[in-house]
């Protein structure tokens, strides 16, 4: 069975239930980067023994927040002996709006992924865009590049909407299953 880890930073609680239901799908470990950029012990040697990393930040003013930003920077020592090459990884984000130019943080998480020298992963999923959707549907927000997810700057977290949390969970699925084929 492939090791599988999710290394995330939640400001308001919104990405951190994504990351859930990402772990969820991809029976994933859960690494949370705290308010100041750091791992939680131990966070550093989970990341080097797993197949997968899964990375997921908020959309803040059209890129990650900067404590994930901090946790990239730190990540140079891995880079540097090439300990990730080869990883299998993918990436989620959430915003408070529609658009949020959430797609500039997946393509910053995707530029992480390569400088490692890492395998991305995509949704593999078909977006919800015929007359007949509803907000609610599987990849309403109609991401190839990884999961995104939208929740109103006033929403707490528990009113995440459930095809949000849906999309999440079936593309940590995903990643996992498409890990097993390349460590197979």
């Amino acid at each position: 069975m492939s090791k599988v880890v999710v290394v995330y930073h939640s400001g308001y609680g919104h990405t951190q239930r994504m990351a859930e239901a990402v772990a969820a799908g991809a029976d994933a470990q859960l690494i949370p980067i705290d308010g100041e950029g750091n791992l939680p012990e131990g966070g550093w040697e989970l990341l080097a023994a797993a197949d997968t990393i899964i990375m997921g930040s908020p959309t803040y003013m059209g890129t990650v927040s900067w404590q994930f930003k901090r946790f990239a920077d730190a990540s140079s020592k891995a880079w540097f002996g090439q300990q990730w090459k080869d990883k299998v990884f993918a990436g989620f984000t959430n915003s408070a709006t529609m658009n949020g130019d959430k797609l500039s943080t997946l393509h910053y998480l995707f530029t992480l992924a390569m400088q490692h020298s890492g395998i991305w992963v995509g949704t593999g999923m078909m977006p919800s865009n015929t007359k007949a959707a509803q907000r609610n549907d599987l990849n309403y927000v109609g991401s190839f590049s990884g999961a995104m997810a939208q929740s109103p700057s006033d929403s707490s977290p528990d009113e995440m909407l459930p095809g949000d949390l849906e999309t999440a969970r079936q593309f940590g699925k995903r990643v996992t299953d498409v890990t097993a084929r390349f460590k197979a």
